[in-house]
């Protein structure tokens, strides 16, 4: 049941009718008429722009088309009034039974209520985390990881058909650098002296892997040149630091269906293949581009490339994907994956991008755009900084230094749980300050323990009315304005889905259950003063089993979210 979705088809209804009768004239478009809960919540139920929308192409004051409109929502026994508010909005308050069906449908759907058909036969590929396997996931990797996942749960909850994929960045110059490394590690597992260069990972996480090569081949590869080892320890390294991750993604609580390997893409004819049809479409070309903004002269070298016209799609400039001596660029390869993506079928793209990665949207849009004819979409999320504190000092982080905060550093510290939950209290683009004290905190401005304390809290009530063996029913009584507002708050859960799927924003769901949260905990404490708001009422077993029907329904919506967000709702705080 979405309440909102139905009342704005009573709308359009009405919007019909006084098409019929000619109040209205016909062809209007009512795809921009909305149906959402009003800024304020003292002028009703819910808001319509109808009128607004509708005045311009019909040649009306939009006051007279809500006029009109008027009469026809109130003859919904729904609908107990309908007001014009400013140029011509409509404010909506509906009856009570709305709110009491509302919680009945949640109870009655469970893990279903909310459940949205908008992605109903739409295959989405959400490619996250694809770091590369130099070493384990920092704390930067962690809040990618889980918002692409939080992003994969929430549109397959949609309906949407989701593979969650991680593009192994094994085929550049990042892998030799870490066979070098763990070599280095290796010798020092035969005992020898060894310093790192600069440019080398010298960090601890790689003296288990020299003494895992060292077990392996004995001293075969000792004091050898590189042309006798770097291939072999360049795969062996790689599928080490590939099993860490998978096992820092596993703490997490992360889920990866497909791993996409960029070295497979190499010597198979595939980056070739997707050069070439772009080039079938007229968009490569041997040239010279202009020096970058702010060289000198004297700092630009022109040389002849081959290049995508990638301005013909939206990109700023053209790009090079191959350079003057005939090796690819980055480039080439990320074109080549994106068309195997395109030609696995599916119907929409997800990238999950640091925000350093900032440069490359336009470019990777203007690739998507041109290999499917503008057929499928391509949405890169950009994942701003976390910054991490601990006793008020930052944690600096340095891959080649060896002293970053790994992902299982915070995961060990405050579990999976509060570590999902906290990512997702920002947006996406936004920068996130993670404190390891204030996160663990049972209090109000600890989102996650304010989740959870409400599932917490019901569970509690449940425990009660079986120790007192009150039955549950689906027909809750809602009386108080308090636990009204309890229930209209449940009857967004299955609109906001929707919204936040569209939008691919999983943050909103975050927000949503900090909110109904909210709520709960409101009317809980109301009920500390007015034992008529208690749920269990004394020695009244059949008012307190339609009383519990609300604080069930709230359990049923936070677990749900939390499902989405990878969070385990709580029976008892910890």
């Amino acid at each position: 049941m979405n309440i909102f979705a139905d009342i704005r088809t009573l709308v359009l209804e009405s919007i019909d009718a006084l098409v019929s009768e000619g109040t209205l004239p016909p062809g209007l478009n009512d795809g921009p008429v909305t149906v959402e809960p009003p800024r304020d919540a003292a002028h009703g139920d819910m808001a319509t722009n109808a009128a607004m929308v509708l005045a311009k192409p019909a040649k009306m004051a939009p006051r007279v088309i809500a006029e009109a409109l008027i009469p026809l929502l109130q003859s919904d026994p729904r609908v107990e009034r309908a007001d014009v508010a400013g140029p011509g909005f409509l404010n909506l308050r509906l009856t009570n039974t709305v709110w009491a069906d509302v919680v009945e449908a949640a109870l009655e759907g469970g893990t279903t209520y909310g459940h949205s058909g908008i992605g109903a036969g739409v295959k989405v590929n959400v490619e996250y985390v694809s770091a590369n396997p130099t070493g384990p996931l920092h704390v930067g990797h962690t809040r990618g990881a889980v918002f692409g996942d939080a992003l994969a749960s929430l549109l397959d909850y949609a309906g949407y058909e989701v593979t969650r994929e991680y593009y192994i960045n094994d085929g550049g110059a990042q892998v030799d650098t870490l066979a070098r490394s763990v070599y280095l590690r290796y010798l020092e597992a035969h005992g020898q002296e060894v310093a790192f260069p600069d440019g080398t990972y010298p960090g601890d996480y790689l003296i288990a892997v020299g003494q895992a090569l060292k077990d392996k081949v004995g001293d075969t590869y000792v004091n050898k040149g590189e042309q006798v080892w770097l291939a072999d320890v360049c795969e062996f390294a790689s599928d080490a630091m590939m099993a860490l991750i998978r096992e820092d993604l596993a703490a997490l609580g992360v889920t990866i269906d497909h791993f996409y390997s960029e070295k497979s893409l190499y010597g198979t004819g595939r980056i070739e293949a997707a050069l070439k049809t772009l080039d079938d479409k007229g968009l490569i070309y041997e040239g010279v581009l202009e020096p970058p903004k702010g060289k000198k002269p004297e700092d630009w070298e022109p040389r002849e490339q081959t290049l995508f016209k990638s301005t013909e799609h939206g990109d700023d400039v053209d790009r090079p994907v191959k350079k003057s001596d005939g090796v690819w660029t980055y480039f080439a390869p990320d074109i080549a994956y994106h068309y195997d993506k395109i030609e696995r079928g599916f119907d929409a793209l997800i990238d999950v991008f640091g925000a350093d990665h900032g440069g490359y949207v336009k470019r990777m849009n203007a690739a998507v755009s041109a290999l499917s004819d503008g057929r499928v979409p391509l949405d890169v999320k950009l994942v701003q900084l976390v910054r991490l504190f601990q006793n008020g000092e930052p944690f600096k982080m340095s891959k080649r230094a060896g002293t970053f905060v790994t992902l299982r550093d915070v995961v060990d510290r405050v579990g999976p749980d509060v570590t999902r939950f906290v990512m997702l209290t920002r947006k996406n683009d936004a920068p996130l300050d993670f404190d390891l004290a204030k996160v663990l905190e049972q209090s109000r401005e600890n989102p996650v323990f304010y989740v959870q304390y409400a599932h917490a809290r019901v569970q509690s009530v449940l425990r009660k009315a079986g120790d007192a063996g009150i039955a549950t029913n689906l027909s809750p009584a809602l009386t108080d304005a308090s636990e009204l507002s309890v229930a209209r708050k449940i009857a967004e859960w299955p609109r906001l889905v929707e919204i936040a799927a569209r939008t691919h924003e999983p943050h909103r769901i975050a927000f949503y259950l900090y909110e109904l949260a909210s709520e709960f905990h409101a009317l809980w404490n109301r009920g500390n003063d007015d034992h008529s708001l208690r749920f269990i009422q004394d020695s009244d077993p059949e008012a307190s089993a339609s009383k519990i029907a609300l604080p069930r329904a709230v359990a049923v919506v936070i677990s749900a979210g939390l499902g989405i967000l990878g969070v385990t709702p709580l029976d008892e705080l910890r």
